[in-house]
């Protein structure tokens, strides 16, 4: 009989970050929202709250999967202290485009995993971006299409947004939702391998 492996669960609801995953050649065992309130607090750094709130995601998902090894991330946007919100409605995206038109910003990423045994380990990223001036209709058409919704500070650049950016420095992942070779690195530095190769964990 095979030997079998503690499960490998990724808190998330995101599927792009489950495509992500699946993409670095990771299959999660199950795929578990985390379900915390994701509110900044009062005076919370951009930095500090994507940390935070992995760390939240993966300890919530951690007390009802024990002995697994979980996987988290969260992903801010943020232009100097001010974070941007996934919009609610049409008129929050278009003020978030609005606000990025023609101005540089910075994608906060964090991971966090816990091993079967308890034990936890953090990763911050960041990426910076940078958005073309924006006219009113591309600002109007990119709204009408719909891809802002469930995204951090109102677009997707792996979408039509990817148009908008005239700079990236740092992890084009990152931006997507999931930085693939941090998490990567984070998972095997801690001793998790994949069906075929677990030979720790």
């Amino acid at each position: 009989m095979a030997e079998k492996h503690p499960p490998l669960v990724l808190a998330s609801a995101s599927p792009r970050r489950l495509a992500l995953l699946r993409q670095a050649g990771y299959e999660p065992d199950l795929v578990e929202a985390a379900d915390i309130d994701e509110a900044a607090l009062p005076k919370e750094l951009p930095r500090e709250l994507a940390r935070r709130l992995a760390s939240e995601k993966a300890r919530a998902v951690a007390r009802r999967r024990p002995a697994a090894w979980i996987l988290a991330a969260d992903t801010v946007v943020a232009c100097g202290r001010r974070i941007l919100p996934k919009p609610a409605a049409e008129a929050d995206a278009r003020d978030c485009l609005s606000f990025l038109s023609g101005r540089r910003h910075r994608v906060f990423g964090s991971i966090h995993v816990i091993d079967p045994a308890g034990n936890g380990r953090a990763r911050d990223i960041v990426t910076s971006v940078a958005f073309k001036r924006l006219t009113r209709d591309e600002i109007e058409d990119y709204v009408a299409g719909g891809e802002w919704r469930d995204k951090a500070g109102g677009y997707a650049i792996q979408g039509r947004a990817g148009a908008f950016v005239r700079f990236l420095g740092g992890s084009y992942f990152n931006v997507v939702g999931l930085p693939l070779y941090e998490t990567v690195t984070l998972l095997e530095g801690m001793g998790f391998r994949r069906p075929g190769d677990r030979g720790v964990g």
